[in-house]
């Protein structure tokens, strides 16, 4: 019928292994330190040498900075749990599983 192949389309940025964009980046002969970046870093400074501009509607707030929030939360609830205080415990609870949800959409 049609003797046409489909074109090899390539994977988003974002979807690429951290492996894959360390192999996209040493093609590019201005990145140095290509083994010494995390995927982020990767995916920004790959998208900025193929001129494309990054989403502006990523957040602030890094996974690691919300974990922090959550493990000073944790701490609060214990201390809420100890002086028999169940409606502030269940509040800290709801805010806890709030920011872990945040945490899995951000990874």
């Amino acid at each position: 019928m049609g003797g046409k192949k489909k074109e090899a389309k390539e994977k988003p940025l974002e979807k690429m292994t951290a492996k894959e964009l360390r192999e996209i980046a040493l093609q590019i002969p201005e990145i140095t330190g290509v083994h010494g970046f995390n995927k982020d870093e990767l995916v920004s400074i790959i998208k900025q040498f193929r001129g494309i501009k990054e989403d502006a509607k990523k957040s602030d707030t890094t996974v690691r900075e919300v974990k922090a929030k959550i493990r000073g939360l944790k701490c609060q609830r214990e201390t809420f749990l100890e002086e028999n205080n169940e409606k502030m415990a269940a509040i800290f609870r709801r805010r806890i599983i709030r920011l872990k949800k945040k945490t899995r959409r951000a990874a």
